[in-house]
């Protein structure tokens, strides 16, 4: 009776905790402010190839793909995003607001609350992502036509949110060590953007991009395929991204065509005025990159969720 009476309060006192957590994230105008945002930029996304199109008077070509490789509509800045609001002040804005003494000092332990607040985040962000792949979904029927493979829509999701946890990780751990909002969403940006811009330089001009994808974010590039002449306007149309931020996109195209391979090349200059090329540096298969770019995001997300843990637990708190 004793075991039961135990579990049952450590879980009454887990859902309140998740229940608190998830009504603040609702309040929040900076979740509420995202969400629109993203659905802004998910509607630009369908809205955009039709405009153009009708511009240069083309048709609009069937895509019965363009849902299960589009996902959420969101890249990495998408999932930073929404993982910054959700968690730069669940711990760091506690202490902050001084809420940290009466919920510390209640008979739960840190750990409860700890595990309640992430699981908050995540149900938040869970919602979020599937009314965006919902919108996505439609909106791809109606400008795409039939869409095929929808089964996957589940597994776009699920990486997403894996994408997205890593970020929710690091915040998580700024805020915890720091105790401080601004301070978390300052190292958080300054993170994100650090690895986004060293991934581009490094992906573009050195063979030492590798380095990239053992770090979080876009991580190194590459092409499905051996690499193509570099056209004017510098786009790479087939160009893939091996990071954490991409594991949704590169599962799926595991799954559609197994056989795929990732070429990385670095960007030289040719000489007699030739303009640039594309140098080829190695190839793998697109299987170990993606099992590769997840078990990254496993061992971030396990550590720094760690660090945040440990900082709750050993911070003083007087009543």
């Amino acid at each position: 009776m004793t075991r039961k009476k135990s579990h049952a309060s450590w879980t009454a006192s887990f859902l309140a905790v998740v229940r608190y957590e998830l009504l603040w994230n609702i309040r929040k105008k900076k979740i509420i402010g995202v969400l629109i945002l993203a659905f802004a930029l998910a509607t630009l996304t369908l809205v955009l190839p039709i405009v153009l199109n009708n511009i240069n008077n083309l048709p609009i070509e069937p895509n019965p793909d363009y849902v299960v490789t589009t996902g959420t509509g969101l890249g990495g800045f998408g999932f930073f995003l929404f993982a910054l609001v959700s968690v730069m002040n669940s711990i760091s804005g506690e202490f902050e607001s001084g809420s940290i003494i009466p919920l510390l000092t209640k008979p739960v332990s840190r750990t409860t609350v700890y595990l309640g607040k992430v699981t908050a985040a995540f149900l938040t962000v869970l919602g979020a992502y599937i009314l965006l792949t919902i919108y996505i979904a439609v909106g791809g029927f109606l400008v795409y036509g039939p869409q095929n493979n929808l089964q996957l829509i589940v597994v776009t999701l699920l990486a997403s949110i894996l994408s997205t946890a890593v970020w929710m990780s690091i915040v998580l751990a700024a805020g915890s060590v720091s105790k401080s909002s601004m301070l978390a969403a300052l190292l958080g940006v300054g993170v994100w953007f650090g690895l986004t811009v060293a991934s581009g330089i490094l992906s573009a001009f050195s063979e030492q991009a590798w380095i990239m994808t053992y770090a979080p974010g876009s991580g190194a590039s590459g092409t499905l395929g051996p690499p193509g002449p570099l056209n004017r306007t510098f786009v790479l149309n087939e160009g893939v991204s091996t990071g954490t931020d991409s594991i949704s996109t590169n599962l799926v195209t595991y799954i559609l065509n197994s056989t795929e391979e990732v070429t990385f090349f670095k960007i030289e200059l040719r000489g007699g005025g030739q303009g640039l090329s594309r140098v080829p540096l190695n190839t793998e298969p697109l299987a170990v990159t993606v099992a590769r770019s997840i078990a990254v995001a496993v061992v971030y997300i396990f550590v720094f969720n760690f660090i945040a843990w440990y900082a709750l637990k050993r911070t003083q708190v007087a009543e």
